[in-house]
């Protein structure tokens, strides 16, 4: 079995992945599960590039483990935050239903994804499905001496985890120093966070013991995740935004309810995402979302490709030209590609996958590849084998997918399998390849002799560094070509 190694944020330091369920004999074989819960949305707008980086992050991750363990036994869950201020003002500015509005941004994001090639999570809750766990967990931390309630408000008492802050590295006097929190009088101090808050008659809320209202944001995660996989489970990710407070926050209340479990653990975050060097803003004009660029006619699987040329853990920079880069190479794969079936990735492809999910240095490896196969005759009889290779490696990053259904994309594809379906294409293929033998042995005439039919036939030559390239133009007539078998 591949070993895994990932980039912990809370040691600091990279770490051989070993989940829980495979730590000694206590699970049996058949039941051990690996399990990954990552931050969602919240659902009131488009996704941004920002947002869709995390989400391409953690399913290269998903994939990765379903490669090494095994589909079945991977559990992704990753959530939708379906109530919020930030939705409740969108109502407000609109007049529709909070409902309406969740409904239809939780589709969009959803479609916005899968455009991207990211595979839905075996779980995704909604947290206004999960208030009675919520309530249930307020009650065992206030229970504990972790929680109080002031004013209708219930706040988390941030004293009494001695651990607070060891995540992002901050001390608590530092906190109370330099950050920006809301100093309100029933605050015991000034750190002490919102678990539940009132809910005025025209806001959302629920019945709790603390009177009508809704829950803060930072203890959904919490108790969607107690609720999926326990006290303790394998790996916790988001966007490295979310370290503090949110993540802090999470872990602080999980482990105070649940001191029996360890929580996470492994944190992993991403970088943020910038546009042409800057970052990305309204304000500057370079603020877009996955669906303005699939919009625009770019292919989804080009958004995905430039996403995975930058590590995970540094700054990404969207520009132009990374994506008319990405957009030439990918068609150049599609066409090594051909009519072959994907088999199995290469160990030492997978293995540079593992090393702290090392997309970069993957990306590479296919490329080592594609100039393998390209260097090879259509008819050499090792190069349907790497081709099948090169294929299951590509898919297992989420490219060379027929399911891609943006833009002239699919078109693309499908024009390039009719092509290869046809009856001439075979012929064409070995014409090409004996014309190439004959420039070998330096048989000048009868390459020109090939060329020359191919071309009278409709067929459109053009020769690369990486072999001939041919099309079939609209005035092909395969009879032509019945005089050089």
């Amino acid at each position: 079995m591949t070993q895994i190694t990932l980039y912990n944020t809370r040691t600091r330091r990279k770490e051989p992945f070993r989940p829980l369920d495979w730590r000694g004999d206590a699970v049996p074989e058949a039941e051990r599960r690996v399990r990954m819960y990552v931050c969602g949305p919240t659902v009131y707008d488009r996704a941004h590039l920002g947002n869709a980086r995390a989400v391409v992050v953690f399913d290269m991750l998903y994939r990765l483990l379903r490669q090494v363990y095994g589909p079945e036994r991977v559990i992704y869950a990753r959530n939708f935050t379906d109530v919020d201020d930030k939705i409740n003002a969108r109502a407000q500015e609109t007049g529709r239903p909070i409902s309406d509005i969740t409904a239809e941004t939780t589709q969009w994001f959803l479609d916005d994804m899968t455009a991207l090639g990211a595979l839905e999570p075996d779980e995704m809750p909604r947290a206004t499905a999960y208030i009675p766990q919520m309530i249930a967990m307020i009650e065992e931390l206030i229970a504990g001496g972790h929680a109080y309630d002031a004013e209708g408000h219930v706040l988390f008492r941030v004293r009494s985890y001695s651990d607070y802050g060891k995540l992002s590295g901050r001390s608590v006097d530092d906190m109370i120093a330099g950050a920006r929190v809301e100093v309100a009088p029933y605050k015991e101090d000034p750190l002490d966070f919102v678990l539940w808050k009132p809910s005025a008659p025209d806001l959302p809320g629920w019945d709790s013991p603390w009177g009508r209202g809704r829950p803060g944001w930072h203890i959904e995660c919490s108790a969607m995740s107690h609720d999926l996989f326990g006290e303790t489970f394998d790996i916790h990710g988001g966007g490295n935004d979310l370290i503090f407070p949110h993540h802090e926050n999470e872990i602080a209340q999980s482990r105070c309810a649940h001191p029996e479990g360890g929580f996470a653990e492994i944190w992993m975050h991403n970088e943020m995402l910038q546009v042409e060097g800057r970052k990305m803003s309204k304000s500057l004009g370079n603020f877009f979302t996955v669906r303005d660029l699939l919009d625009q006619g770019v292919p989804g699987e080009v958004i995905r490709f430039v996403m995975l040329g930058t590590h995970y853990r540094k700054p990404m920079d969207w520009t132009e030209k990374k994506r008319e880069e990405a957009e030439n190479e990918l068609r150049k794969w599609r066409d090594i590609e051909g009519a072959a079936k994907a088999t199995t990735p290469p160990s030492k492809f997978v293995s540079v996958l593992a090393n702290d999910l090392n997309t970069p240095g993957a990306i590479s490896e296919l490329r080592k590849l594609a100039k393998e196969i390209t260097a090879l005759d259509r008819v050499n009889p090792n190069r349907q084998r790497l081709v099948g290779e090169f294929l299951a490696a590509a898919q297992l990053m989420g490219l060379l997918e027929d399911s891609y259904e943006t833009g002239g994309w699919v078109l693309d594809i499908e024009a390039q399998k009719q092509i290869e379906n046809a009856p001439e294409y075979e012929l064409v293929e070995e014409l090409i390849a004996r014309r190439l033998q004959a420039r070998k042995e330096k048989d000048f005439a009868t390459s020109d002799r090939i060329r020359d039919a191919l071309v009278d036939a409709g067929i459109t030559i053009k020769d690369t560094p990486e072999g001939a390239e041919w099309e079939r133009g609209s005035n092909f007539d395969p009879a032509k070509l019945e005089a050089l078998k």
